[in-house]
This record gives structure tokens, sequence and C-alpha cells, in this order.
């Protein structure tokens, strides 16, 4: 193959032609844009070369010296290399005696129109540095790393606040129904709906937490976060407002999707108000006020459904929401660095969020949660309908891992963030603390209710030293590890404590008095509280800010599907160990006990038999409290394999580097005046030059 050049001579000022005498005394003053990275296929910079042999020494040494700095940065190094000191100085003697023309029309790049001004080309890498040499200047105006703006502290903590409360709601709403859902049957006569109720909700929310996530990353977290608060209160207003079951079921599925982008939405735009050593106290906070809602949820629906109306489960989200979502609108303004995007069409947008994975995603998740759902209540798990969508879940979680390992950087979950080990470490924790977690706060309720013959909403209350402990653990982790800047041994701790907690409420008799249960809740919320964060903490330190939203989705994503496999998984070891105790009992119909509840136990079993239907509720929950304490158990998988990274030497980097970055900005942009104007000056010098210049056009055959 033959390369061929042809000149046309064009000032880069003004756009004039110019003559070959303008041109040798002209060039030193006129050149431009020397673009510095290697790079290989049709955007080579280097593509006015020739392969003539009478092309100039100088050109050698231009050649040479690029090609070692992209080597230099194939490798990986992000190193500011200056490339003037390197290969110019020595072509600069050979301009000195004459050959500068030749020189200067060898590395020139023009990017302008005739009548334009030159436009700068940026070089790929940011660390890049201004190229010059003496008479061939090569203006290169990259933009620097991005300088961490943070608010002042009051609104910070306003702004806080109103994600609080959200994510409240959003936590609250999962369980709040449990208790009203005897009144809403009633209302409705929709018996057959039940298990709809908190399906609805719990399929969306998990369905598109991921593609949520996703669209973090690429478009205004601000605009996003508001965006789903806006479509959970529209699920909620349908909810309260619903005059049949089917509207109720399509309201909750609504609130569902618009819950799944809150929780990590919190997170991701946390991490531009606040540095790095400072985030795990307010990530603490959320987790405990996540913890909070989530054992409150049943007694605030109890209260709701006697005092008011079941409606009002519901009805609750819209003030408190819709004051929320204005706070945010008008005090959130989030730096430039997560408001900016790039103007891309809207073909390569939808490419960027991965709709292929997410429509595999979706069904896959509905049909692993119906099994789930379903398996052991509506249907045997030995069922045809069970046994398909456990298989349909498993084929199209396959297709989806093969989806995300082709589409790489374009995947809803791409494959490079797993790879760090703080966040796929995380998320195994993540997984069994979550389902150690939600199976304990559905099970301890009705081991209250059930034994000790305590109403929904006086179980509610019994719960409350659970509630106690996280909440203060939760906080008390994130405060000391923000000072001592190390977050992995609290998920050490957590895992000892909780798991002798739960070990401990394993071993519940109907006799068991309350110092042991108020005791063994507050041990068990002490272990919980003190890592259930740590894993959204290890994303954030890992990652890049760009990544957070999507680590931090796949953390809440395995913690939520965690839950619902556990739930599952307990909730069937119950109805098993139930059904065959109970059938040892003459003059027990196991059916009729089993489908009652555990608050009106008492009413429907004769006095002589309730301590032997007592013992087999007991003995029932017992077995599922070994789930409990086997899944609290396993997080130490995730705890081991947890590296030991020190937040304060982290944010000390950033910030050393932010600081570095912006002096450099300054500096960089200084020259770059500079330059241009001494290039100003020297076409003033040459009247003629205004008449005629150089523009060199590359051409490829």
């Amino acid at each position: 193959m033959s390369l061929t050049s042809t000149v046309i001579d064009r000032n880069p000022i003004t756009g004039d032609q110019m003559t070959s005498s303008d041109q040798a005394s002209g060039c030193q003053s006129h050149q431009l844009n020397f673009s510095l990275p290697l790079t290989f296929g049709p955007n080579l910079p280097f593509g006015a070369e020739e392969q003539q042999t009478s092309q100039s020494s100088s050109s050698l040494y231009v050649a040479i010296g690029a090609a070692f700095v992209g080597l230099v940065k194939m490798c990986g190094f992000s190193m500011a290399l200056s490339v003037p000191s390197f290969a110019f100085t020595l072509a600069s003697e050979k301009e000195r005696k004459g050959t500068a023309p030749e020189a200067c029309s060898k590395v020139k790049t023009i990017e302008q129109s005739n009548n334009e001004r030159p436009r700068y080309a940026e070089s790929r890498s940011s660390h890049s540095e201004d190229a010059s040499k003496p008479g061939c200047k090569a203006l290169t105006t990259t933009g620097p790393p991005e300088i961490d703006e943070y608010p002042p502290r009051s609104k910070v903590f306003i702004i806080v606040a109103a994600m609080m409360a959200s994510v409240f709601l959003v936590a609250l709403d999962r369980l709040i129904i449990a208790t009203a859902i005897p009144v809403i049957t009633n209302h409705f006569n929709s018996l057959s709906d039940v298990g709809w109720y908190a399906s609805a909700y719990l399929l969306t929310m998990s369905g598109f937490q991921l593609f949520i996530g996703r669209v973090y990353t690429f478009y205004n977290p601000k605009t996003v976060y508001i965006t789903c608060l806006g479509i959970f209160e529209l699920g909620s207003l349908v909810c309260g407002a619903a005059p049949n079951s089917a509207t109720l079921i399509v309201g909750r599925a609504v609130a569902g999707l618009g819950s799944s982008g809150l929780f990590s939405g919190a997170i991701t735009i946390i991490v531009y108000l606040v540095p790095l050593q400072k985030r795990p106290a307010y990530t603490g906070m959320f987790g405990a006020i996540f913890a909070i809602a989530s054992v409150a949820g049943p007694l605030l629906g109890g209260v709701f459904t006697d005092k008011l109306s079941w409606r009002w489960c519901f009805y609750i989200n819209l003030p408190i929401g819709g004051a929320m979502a204005i706070v945010l609108f008008f005090i959130l303004k989030l730096p430039s660095a997560a408001t900016e995007r790039k103007k891309i069409i809207l073909k390569e947008q939808l490419h960027q969020l991965d709709p292929i994975g997410t429509a595999v995603f979706l069904p896959a998740i509905v049909c692993l949660l119906l099994a789930l759902q379903w398996g052991g209540t509506s249907y045997n798990w030995s069922d045809a309908r069970i046994i398909i969508l456990l298989i349909l879940s498993g084929v199209l979680i396959l297709v989806f891992m093969y989806l995300q390992h082709l589409f790489q950087e374009h995947a809803t979950v791409p494959p490079r963030i797993l790879k760090h080990r703080a966040v796929s470490a995380g998320v195994c924790y993540a997984f069994f603390a979550g389902g150690g977690m939600m199976a304990l706060v559905y099970f301890l309720p009705i081991w209250f209710q059930a034994i000790k013959g305590a109403s929904a909403v006086r179980s509610g209350i019994m719960n409350l030293p659970a509630v106690l402990g996280i909440t203060v653990s939760s906080m008390a982790a994130g405060i000391l590890t923000r000072k001592l800047g190390y977050f992995t041994q609290w998920m050490y701790a957590s895992c000892v404590l909780s798991s002798i907690g739960a070990g401990l409420i394993s071993t519940f008799t109907t006799t068991t008095a309350h110092p042991k249960w108020i005791g063994y809740q507050v041990l068990w919320g002490l272990g919980l509280g003190l890592g259930v964060q740590q894993p959204s903490v290890g994303a954030q330190t890992s990652l890049p800010r760009k990544d957070v939203a999507t680590g931090a989705s796949i953390v809440f994503f395995a913690q939520a599907l965690g839950g619902s496999i556990f739930v599952s998984v307990a909730n069937n070891i119950f109805d098993n160990t139930l059904s065959q105790d109970l059938k040892k009992i003459p003059g027990i119909d196991a059916r009729v006990v089993t489908h009652v509840g555990a608050t009106n136990l008492r009413s429907i079993v004769p006095p002589n038999l309730l301590v032997p239907v007592l013992m087999a509720y007991n003995d029932a929950l017992r077995s599922a409290f070994y789930v409990v304490v086997a899944v609290t158990c396993a997080t130490v998988f995730g705890t081991l394999t947890m590296p030991w990274s020190n937040l304060k030497r982290v944010a000390a980097a950033q910030e050393a580097a932010a600081k570095a970055a912006k002096k450099k900005a300054a500096s960089r942009a200084s020259d770059s005046e500079l330059r241009l104007s001494e290039g100003a000056d020297s076409v003033a010098q040459h009247p003629a030059e205004r008449q005629q210049g150089t523009e060199k056009t590359v051409v490829e055959v």
C-alpha cells in the first residue's frame, strides 16, 4: 500500500492562502494540535507520515517519541509525559538549521474549516501534557479530572433527611400491608388474590433494580431519583383509591417499580454530597432507617387498619413523599460531574441501557419469585407449574449471564464491576445477611402472636428490642468507620454477634421469659446493624464514582433476592413441620389450624389441647429459626473475602489527585492562553500572512 500526502497551504488563523516564503517564515508560529496518544486503525494520529526516503529526520524523531509514549500508556501507566522533553528537543536542532518548514508540515493536524478559528484537538488521555517545541506549538486542551465540590453541611442535612424519609417509605411499604391483608380480602372478597398483594410489589422492585442502577449511570441522578419517587407516589395513590382487587395489584406493581431506584439512588447521590471518609456515617443511618421501617411496617399497618382504614397504609406515602420531592427539587444541587452527560443519539442511549439484557433478566426474576411465592403454599413443589417456572428462570439467568459477558461495558452488570473483590464479596455477604434479616423479621412476630398470644400491633411492639439494636449499632459502625478508616472488622463482628443472637432465638420455648426474648433480640440486632451496610461502603470504596450506582444496585438486589429466597425456604420448612406435628395430636384438624393463623389460634383450639398445639407451633417456628441461623453463619464467606481497605487513605489519595488535577488544569489553561496570544502577535507582525496560510490535508490511498 502506498501512502501519499496532498498539502494545501493556508494560514491557521485567517484561513487565507500563503506563499512559499510565508510558509518558511510563519510555520514556527502556527503549529497546531499534535495529538499524542498512540492509537491503531483509521484514527491513527500520525496519518501525515510519508514513505518517501526523503522525509526529514525530525519526522522520525517525532514518530519514535510518540510511539514510546503510546507504549507506556498501553502498559497502563497513568503518567503525564511531556513530549517536548523527548522527541521535539532533538527535532528543534534540525529546525534551527533550516528544516523547520518540513518538520512543521509533517506533524500538523488541522481541525477547522477555512473560515474558522482553529479548534484544538483533545488528547485521549486526561493526563497528557501540551506538546510544544521551538517554532511549532501544539495546543492541546484536555479536561482535568473531576474536582469534588461538596455543598454546605446545612444543605446536606436537609437533603439526607429527605432521602431518608423516602427510603423509610420504601421499606415500610414492603411489610405494612401484612397486617392489613385480612381486612383487604374481606373488603374485596378476593381471598385468591392474597399472594399478589405482596408479590406484585416485590416482583417489580427486584426486577427493575439493576436496570435503574444503569439509568443512574448515564442520566442526572437528581432527575432519576425524583422520577422514581413520583412513580412510587403514583402507585401509592392507585392503591389507596383502588375500587377493586385488580387495581390494587396494579398499584402495588407501579409502587414497586418506583421503589426500585430509591435506595440505590440515595447512595448514588450521597457520593456527590459528602467525601468518601464521611459516607459510612450516612450509609449507617440509611441502614438503620431501613431496618426500623422493616420491623415497624406490620405495627403501623395494624394501627392504620384498626384506627383509620387500610387505605391509609398507602395514603401515608403521599404527603411525606410529595414534601420530600419538593425539598429535593429545590435544594438538591449536584455538581457538574453528576449532571453533565454526553449528548448522544437515542439509539446509542438505548444500547447503553442494555434493553436486551433487561428483557431477559426481568422474566427470569419474575419466574423465580413466582415459584418461590407459590411453591408449598398455592401449589406443591412437585407441581408442573412450579417446576416449569424454576426451569425457565434458570435458563433465562444463564442467557442473561452470557449477554453480560458479550456486551461488557454496555451490559446491565458490566463484568469488570464484579471483578472488584469488594463488590463480589459484598454481594455474597448481602445475599445471606438479607435472607437472615427478612426471615427473622417475618417469623418472630408469628412467635409472639402464637406463643405469647399477642395481637398484631403488640407483636410489633415486642420487636422493638431488635429495632433498637439495629439502630444503635448501624449508626455506631458508620461513625467509627469514619474515625478508624476501616470497615471490614464490623463485618466480622456482625457475623459473630448476629449468628449467636440467631442461635439463642432458635432456643425459644413456650415458657421463654421476657429477659431472654428481649436480650436475644438486642444481641441479634446489634450484630446485624454492624454489618448490614458495609457491602455498600465497600462498593463505594473500590469503584469509580460513575460506577457506584451500578455497584450499589447489585448489592441491594442481592440483599432483596436473599430475603425472597430464604423467607420462602423457611416458610416451607415451617409449614411442613407444623403440619406433621399437628397430625400427631388427636382431635386436631391440621388444615384448620394452619389456615386460621397465629392470631386466632386460641379461639379455635380447645383449652385441653392448647399446650400440645403451642408446642407444635413452637417446634415449627424453631425449624424456621434454624434457617436464619444457617444463613446468618453463611455471611462468613463474604466476610472472609472482603478486602481490608482504609477509607482515610483512599480519600486522601483522591483529594491529593483532585488538587493536583486542579493545579494542572490552571497551568494548562494559562499556557494555552499564552500560546494563543503569541500566535496572534506573530500574525500581526507578518501582514502578508493574513492573505495566505497553511493547511495540511492527508489523503491515504
